[in-house]
């Protein structure tokens, strides 16, 4: 049996650059991976199937259209005799969430059936193959902070010191599609201007500290709060719990939400807070850890 964790993609920041004329949004955004992960296992076989387990798995809906499935089957259609076998997914984390649940899991999967057919991370099949499964699964596929942009498909990578940090999640799913939705870009139309694309963002130089970090963040945004808190305003209600607690730094929405983040100082402020909000709101998924 073949393992590999599946750990929650936060988006420290989300620019919406504009909308293209196919449709699909051009973004730019700082992401990083939190110690919470989903797993999954691969044990070889003759067939490809999935298993789901774990206190989630009833919300991971039909397992013919799991992210696993999709990414395992569009590698077989790349890789000659491709070695298979069945998937036990052990879900922890929620889905609709904008913490690429299920596109963690998907680069999972691809990770799992690299290791079992010899395939190099890099190799332009497994790339291609998570780009067509979704946006989020390339950079999940490498698990390590970045600056993505594009419609997921170019990833600048990026030296993050260990941030601590809270997630919450108010157990309410918000789909991406409808946020984007209510964003409201025509086909073709920017939302930022011209010097403001060339202007990328200039990250702290490596070994910088957290507090430099909030710094830069602060001066940043995810430009999909705003609609995603129209659609669902449990997500204002969560940043402002977050607000609240001693010690938080800088609280936001990840991706498209519900899910929103805290930095703190040190990790012993971040579990005071996370028990704060867990009292106040025994219904939220609360995880405290941290980020790189």
């Amino acid at each position: 049996m073949l393992i590999e964790e599946a750990r929650a993609k936060v988006n420290l920041t989300l620019r919406v650059v504009g909308r293209r004329v196919d449709g699909y949004h051009d973004l730019e955004s700082l992401v990083a991976f939190a110690d919470c992960a989903d797993r999954l296992s691969l044990t070889p076989g003759s067939s490809l199937d999935l298993t789901t387990i774990g206190p989630l798995a009833a919300a991971c809906g039909e397992t013919a259209d799991n992210l696993v499935l999709k990414a395992a089957r569009l590698l077989g259609e790349r890789v000659a005799d491709l070695k298979v076998g069945s998937f036990t997914l052990d879900k922890v984390l929620p889905v609709a969430a904008g913490i690429g649940g299920g596109s963690a899991d998907a680069a999972a999967a691809l990770r799992l059936l690299a290791r079992l057919n010899d395939l190099a991370l890099d190799d332009e099949r497994l790339r291609e193959v998570a780009l067509l499964t979704g946006a989020d699964v390339p950079v999940c596929l490498a698990q390590s902070p970045c600056d993505m942009t594009g419609v997921g498909e170019t990833l600048l990578p990026v030296s993050l010191p260990k941030i601590p940090c809270v997630l919450v999640n108010p157990r309410i799913p918000v789909a991406t599609k409808d946020v984007f939705a209510a964003l409201g870009l025509r086909n073709g139309e920017l939302l930022v201007g011209a010097s403001d694309i060339i202007q990328a963002t200039d990250w702290p130089e490596p070994g910088a500290s957290v507090e430099d970090w909030v710094e830069v963040l602060a001066a940043n945004s995810n430009d999909l709060e705003a609609p995603a808190t129209r659609i669902q305003p449990v997500i204002g209600e969560v940043i402002a719990a977050l607000n609240a607690t001693n010690g938080a730094w800088l609280a936001r929405m990840s991706g498209s939400g519900a899910t929103c983040f805290a930095i703190f100082e040190n990790t012993a402020e971040a579990q005071r807070a996370a028990q704060k909000i867990r009292l106040d709101h025994p219904g939220w998924w609360v995880h405290a850890g941290v980020l790189s």
